[in-house]
């Protein structure tokens, strides 16, 4: 479990990026999948994710997740969920004590928010799809709406430039939106491809939001295989599946 050292000083609060070591799954979901979407066995997930809880101090059951799918929508959790059909979204934010608000990554970009007074929470998947279509500024404005003021952010471990290669379409979106989007690309060896910054933009993007901080790990989740799931990784090895890594945030109870 990683710790960003602003959120660890909130007091109230208890957050993790988890890597993917600590669980049961083997073989290519080794060792701590949280992911029901894999095609890993569910009672190791189960497990895995009981074991991901109980480092938050939680009952598993309120380890929330969503079924992300690259959007702007964030949830406020409430209560509970049966997190085998949870909401539609790509962020969650709370102000219930007890409750985990968690998303899984393999290469996108986990970010976790917390309120100066540990009194409301926040967790993002931010793709680039999402990152793109304002996912972070509607997890904030959701926060916000729960009463949070002073917000503090921390990017976990994500893919790094060195190693996100994307083609020309890709880059068009941006630069047609925003031509000072060039800075997060780079040209790659490959002709009219880049390397995209994705944990740059990011950044960008929460800067923009007038944070009271924001942390970033700068950790690469396709380098560090000991460490890191990654769907890039997966898919350069012809692999048939992936593991996902789970980021958490809860108020103590």
């Amino acid at each position: 479990m990683i710790e960003a050292s602003g959120l660890a000083a909130i007091d109230g609060i208890k957050h993790g990026f988890f890597t993917r070591e600590g669980g049961v799954s083997d073989g290519i979901y080794g060792s701590l999948n949280a992911g029901y979407g894999s095609g890993d066995d569910t009672e190791k997930v189960a497990e895995n994710r009981a074991r991901i809880a109980g480092k938050l101090g939680v009952d598993s059951e309120k380890l929330l997740t969503i079924h992300q799918w690259h959007s702007a929508d964030a949830v406020i959790a409430d209560e509970p969920w049966d997190v085998r059909k949870p909401p539609e979204g790509d962020a969650i934010v709370s102000d219930k004590p007890g409750i985990a608000v968690a998303v899984l990554t393999a290469d996108c970009t986990p970010v976790l928010f917390s309120s100066s007074d540990g009194k409301v929470v926040g967790a993002a998947h931010a793709g680039w799809k999402g990152a793109f279509a304002g996912v972070l500024a509607a997890t904030v404005a959701q926060m916000k709406q729960l009463g949070a003021s002073e917000i503090h952010a921390a990017i976990g471990p994500t893919i790094s430039q060195a190693n996100y290669e994307v083609g020309p379409e890709y880059h068009a979106q941006f630069v047609d939106r925003d031509p000072a989007l060039e800075r997060f690309f780079i040209p790659s060896q490959k002709p009219s491809h880049f390397m995209f910054d994705l944990p740059g933009f990011v950044k960008s993007n929460l800067a923009g939001l007038g944070l009271a901080s924001i942390e970033d790990t700068a950790l690469c989740t396709y380098a560090d295989e000991q460490r890191f799931f990654s769907y890039r990784r997966t898919v350069h090895r012809g692999e048939a599946d992936y593991g996902r890594q789970l980021s958490a945030i809860c108020i103590k109870e």
